[in-house]
Protein backbone atom coordinates (compact mmCIF):
# COMPACT_ATOMS: atom_id res chain seq x y z
CA UNK A 1 0.00 0.00 0.00
CA UNK A 2 2.88 2.38 0.80
CA UNK A 3 4.39 1.75 -2.65
CA UNK A 4 1.04 2.51 -4.35
CA UNK A 5 0.62 5.71 -2.31
CA UNK A 6 4.14 6.82 -3.27
CA UNK A 7 3.55 6.04 -6.96
CA UNK A 8 0.26 7.98 -7.07
CA UNK A 9 1.87 10.94 -5.29
CA UNK A 10 4.72 10.97 -7.81
CA UNK A 11 2.27 10.91 -10.73
CA UNK A 12 0.28 13.82 -9.25
CA UNK A 13 3.38 15.96 -8.59
CA UNK A 14 4.80 15.12 -12.02
CA UNK A 15 1.55 16.14 -13.71
CA UNK A 16 1.60 19.44 -11.86
CA UNK A 17 5.19 20.12 -12.90
CA UNK A 18 4.53 19.17 -16.52
CA UNK A 19 1.60 21.53 -16.96
CA UNK A 20 3.20 24.33 -14.96
CA UNK A 21 6.52 24.30 -16.83
CA UNK A 22 5.71 23.18 -20.37
CA UNK A 23 5.45 26.28 -22.56
CA UNK A 24 3.69 24.30 -25.29
CA UNK A 25 0.59 23.92 -23.12
CA UNK A 26 -1.52 27.06 -23.18
CA UNK A 27 -2.50 27.49 -19.57
CA UNK A 28 -4.86 30.36 -19.00
CA UNK A 29 -3.42 33.49 -17.41
CA UNK A 30 -3.93 34.03 -13.64
CA UNK A 31 -6.52 36.76 -14.18
CA UNK A 32 -8.73 34.40 -16.16
CA UNK A 33 -8.41 31.16 -14.23
CA UNK A 34 -7.86 31.47 -10.49
CA UNK A 35 -8.33 35.20 -9.95
CA UNK A 36 -12.14 35.16 -10.22
CA UNK A 37 -14.86 36.47 -7.94
CA UNK A 38 -17.41 33.83 -8.93
CA UNK A 39 -17.81 31.08 -11.51
CA UNK A 40 -20.06 28.21 -12.60
CA UNK A 41 -18.39 25.00 -13.74
CA UNK A 42 -19.44 21.57 -15.01
CA UNK A 43 -17.19 18.53 -14.97
CA UNK A 44 -17.00 14.78 -15.32
CA UNK A 45 -14.91 11.97 -13.89
CA UNK A 46 -14.21 10.68 -17.40
CA UNK A 47 -12.80 7.19 -16.54
CA UNK A 48 -16.27 6.18 -15.31
CA UNK A 49 -17.52 6.27 -18.91
CA UNK A 50 -14.75 3.85 -19.89
CA UNK A 51 -16.09 1.26 -17.42
CA UNK A 52 -19.71 1.50 -18.56
CA UNK A 53 -20.77 4.05 -15.97
CA UNK A 54 -21.03 7.83 -15.78
CA UNK A 55 -20.25 10.88 -13.64
CA UNK A 56 -21.52 14.46 -13.78
CA UNK A 57 -20.79 17.39 -11.49
CA UNK A 58 -21.86 21.03 -11.23
CA UNK A 59 -19.94 23.53 -9.14
CA UNK A 60 -20.16 27.14 -8.02
CA UNK A 61 -17.09 29.09 -6.98
CA UNK A 62 -17.17 32.24 -4.86
CA UNK A 63 -13.74 33.78 -4.38
CA UNK A 64 -11.64 30.91 -2.97
CA UNK A 65 -14.55 28.71 -1.91
CA UNK A 66 -16.12 26.08 -4.15
CA UNK A 67 -19.25 23.95 -3.73
CA UNK A 68 -20.06 21.02 -6.04
CA UNK A 69 -22.81 18.43 -6.37
CA UNK A 70 -22.33 15.26 -8.36
CA UNK A 71 -23.79 11.90 -9.32
CA UNK A 72 -21.73 8.80 -10.06
CA UNK A 73 -22.24 5.31 -11.43
CA UNK A 74 -19.10 3.20 -11.79
CA UNK A 75 -20.39 0.59 -14.23
CA UNK A 76 -18.14 -2.48 -13.95
CA UNK A 77 -15.28 -0.65 -12.18
CA UNK A 78 -14.21 -2.72 -9.16
CA UNK A 79 -13.79 -0.24 -6.30
CA UNK A 80 -12.65 -3.01 -3.94
CA UNK A 81 -9.14 -2.61 -5.36
CA UNK A 82 -8.97 0.88 -3.81
CA UNK A 83 -9.62 -0.42 -0.30
CA UNK A 84 -6.82 0.12 2.21
CA UNK A 85 -5.49 -2.92 4.13
CA UNK A 86 -8.72 -4.92 4.46
CA UNK A 87 -9.96 -5.11 0.88
CA UNK A 88 -11.19 -8.61 0.01
CA UNK A 89 -9.95 -10.86 -2.78
CA UNK A 90 -13.21 -12.86 -2.62
CA UNK A 91 -15.55 -10.01 -3.51
CA UNK A 92 -16.01 -7.23 -6.04
CA UNK A 93 -17.57 -3.83 -5.24
CA UNK A 94 -19.34 -1.65 -7.81
CA UNK A 95 -20.63 1.94 -7.60
CA UNK A 96 -24.35 2.10 -8.26
CA UNK A 97 -25.92 5.53 -8.96
CA UNK A 98 -25.06 7.72 -5.96
CA UNK A 99 -25.08 11.47 -5.14
CA UNK A 100 -22.31 13.54 -3.58
CA UNK A 101 -21.72 17.00 -2.06
CA UNK A 102 -18.25 18.62 -2.09
CA UNK A 103 -16.98 21.71 -0.27
CA UNK A 104 -13.55 23.06 -1.20
CA UNK A 105 -11.09 25.89 -0.70
CA UNK A 106 -8.41 27.09 -3.12
CA UNK A 107 -5.27 27.32 -1.01
CA UNK A 108 -3.07 28.52 -3.90
CA UNK A 109 -4.14 29.53 -7.40
CA UNK A 110 -6.19 26.54 -8.64
CA UNK A 111 -4.91 24.10 -6.01
CA UNK A 112 -8.03 23.00 -4.15
CA UNK A 113 -8.41 21.01 -0.94
CA UNK A 114 -11.88 19.78 -0.11
CA UNK A 115 -14.06 17.51 1.93
CA UNK A 116 -17.18 15.68 0.82
CA UNK A 117 -20.14 13.54 1.68
CA UNK A 118 -21.14 10.83 -0.80
CA UNK A 119 -24.16 8.61 -0.16
CA UNK A 120 -22.86 5.55 -1.96
CA UNK A 121 -24.83 2.47 -2.87
CA UNK A 122 -22.39 -0.34 -3.57
CA UNK A 123 -23.25 -3.59 -5.28
CA UNK A 124 -21.20 -6.38 -3.69
CA UNK A 125 -20.50 -9.48 -5.78
CA UNK A 126 -19.26 -12.74 -4.30
CA UNK A 127 -16.81 -14.05 -6.90
CA UNK A 128 -17.32 -17.75 -6.18
CA UNK A 129 -21.13 -17.69 -6.54
CA UNK A 130 -21.85 -14.58 -8.62
CA UNK A 131 -24.46 -13.50 -6.05
CA UNK A 132 -24.84 -9.73 -5.70
CA UNK A 133 -26.20 -7.67 -2.81
CA UNK A 134 -26.47 -3.93 -2.13
CA UNK A 135 -24.65 -2.14 0.68
CA UNK A 136 -25.34 1.52 1.57
CA UNK A 137 -22.56 3.72 2.95
CA UNK A 138 -22.20 7.41 3.86
CA UNK A 139 -18.62 8.17 2.81
CA UNK A 140 -16.72 11.27 3.90
CA UNK A 141 -13.11 12.16 3.36
CA UNK A 142 -10.52 14.55 2.01
CA UNK A 143 -9.36 15.40 -1.49
CA UNK A 144 -6.77 17.53 -3.23
CA UNK A 145 -6.72 18.50 -6.90
CA UNK A 146 -5.53 21.17 -9.33
CA UNK A 147 -7.38 22.77 -12.24
CA UNK A 148 -5.09 23.06 -15.27
CA UNK A 149 -6.86 25.42 -17.68
CA UNK A 150 -6.33 24.92 -21.41
CA UNK A 151 -7.69 28.02 -23.11
CA UNK A 152 -10.43 30.14 -21.59
CA UNK A 153 -13.04 27.50 -20.82
CA UNK A 154 -11.80 23.91 -20.50
CA UNK A 155 -9.70 22.39 -17.73
CA UNK A 156 -8.12 19.11 -16.67
CA UNK A 157 -8.27 18.34 -12.95
CA UNK A 158 -6.18 15.44 -11.58
CA UNK A 159 -6.44 14.73 -7.87
CA UNK A 160 -6.28 12.30 -4.96
CA UNK A 161 -9.15 11.14 -2.75
CA UNK A 162 -9.18 9.50 0.66
CA UNK A 163 -12.62 8.04 1.43
CA UNK A 164 -13.53 7.23 5.04
CA UNK A 165 -16.55 5.28 6.31
CA UNK A 166 -17.92 3.25 9.21
CA UNK A 167 -17.57 -0.52 9.19
CA UNK A 168 -20.50 -2.20 7.47
CA UNK A 169 -21.07 -5.75 6.35
CA UNK A 170 -23.46 -7.89 4.35
CA UNK A 171 -24.00 -11.65 4.72
CA UNK A 172 -23.82 -14.13 1.87
CA UNK A 173 -24.68 -17.81 2.14
CA UNK A 174 -21.09 -18.92 2.68
CA UNK A 175 -19.31 -15.75 3.82
CA UNK A 176 -19.65 -12.24 5.21
CA UNK A 177 -18.38 -9.18 3.35
CA UNK A 178 -17.08 -6.20 5.35
CA UNK A 179 -16.42 -3.01 3.41
CA UNK A 180 -12.97 -1.39 3.84
CA UNK A 181 -13.07 1.53 6.26
CA UNK A 182 -10.97 3.61 3.86
CA UNK A 183 -10.35 3.87 0.12
CA UNK A 184 -7.48 5.72 -1.52
CA UNK A 185 -7.90 6.63 -5.15
CA UNK A 186 -6.53 8.94 -7.87
CA UNK A 187 -9.17 10.86 -9.85
CA UNK A 188 -9.17 12.65 -13.19
CA UNK A 189 -11.91 15.12 -14.08
CA UNK A 190 -12.44 17.08 -17.27
CA UNK A 191 -14.45 20.27 -16.96
CA UNK A 192 -15.59 23.54 -18.42
CA UNK A 193 -16.12 26.97 -16.85
CA UNK A 194 -19.42 28.10 -18.32
CA UNK A 195 -19.53 31.53 -16.68
CA UNK A 196 -17.26 33.65 -14.52
CA UNK A 197 -16.94 37.11 -13.04
CA UNK A 198 -13.50 38.58 -12.45
CA UNK A 199 -12.46 40.38 -9.29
Amino acid sequence: MKKRFFLIAVVFVSSFSLFAQNDSVKIQSPARSWNVKSAVEVESLVPMFMTGGFHFGVGYRFDKFRVRVSVINGGHYDAEQAGINNSSADFKRYYKTSPGLFFGYNVWRNLEVYSYLELHTFEIEQKSTGIRKDLHSADTGLGISYQFFVGKVFYIQPGLHLYLRRDKSVDFETARYTIPSADFSPVLRLGARLWSKSK
